[in-house]
């Protein structure tokens, strides 16, 4: 199965493919967003460390159960070959109210049918006032009008 944009990246397909997956976790559906990694995808997320689609979707399901209300862009930082490196910031709060800004990077790495192979991530949470928020679409993909990072000076 392929999963286009396909590696080898252009600046173009890059932009596609961080798009992409911005818009699959803005659906905050672990099923449908594990879809987009190998069988044997390996992670690191923050201090966690787990391979497979299945431990993806279930780290994904404690995710989503904590940090409510999230929304997220992402945005290209480098790109080569069947690489992309992207940083990130979602904001979301937790189960008592308490609003959070999260900003990170990531560095992907894709097989030849695009699936992402290898995912490291790094991120830091910022405690905000739920009056400090950026993000204010409605839940779900964010609008193509709504400016990314750069333009909100993230």
């Amino acid at each position: 199965m392929n999963r286009p944009p396909l590696p080898p990246f252009t600046a173009e397909t890059a932009a596609q493919k961080a798009r992409l997956a911005e818009d699959a976790w803005n659906t905050r559906e672990p099923a449908r967003v594990a879809q987009a990694y190998t069988v044997d995808s390996r992670w690191r997320n923050r201090s966690e460390f787990f391979s497979g689609r299945e431990a993806i979707e279930a780290f994904l399901v404690r995710k989503w159960q904590r940090e409510l209300e999230y929304r997220l862009i992402k945005e290209v930082w480098a790109f080569t070959g069947n690489r992309i490196a992207v940083r990130f910031v979602y904001e979301s709060h937790d189960p008592s109210g308490n609003w959070f800004r999260s900003h990170g990077n990531e560095q992907w790495e894709f097989d030849e049918h695009g699936l992402m192979r290898r995912r490291e991530a790094s991120i830091n949470d910022v405690a905000i006032q739920e009056s400090e928020r950026k993000f204010h679409w409605p839940l779900g993909r964010r609008p193509d009008e709504h400016p990314g990072l750069s333009e909100l000076g993230l």
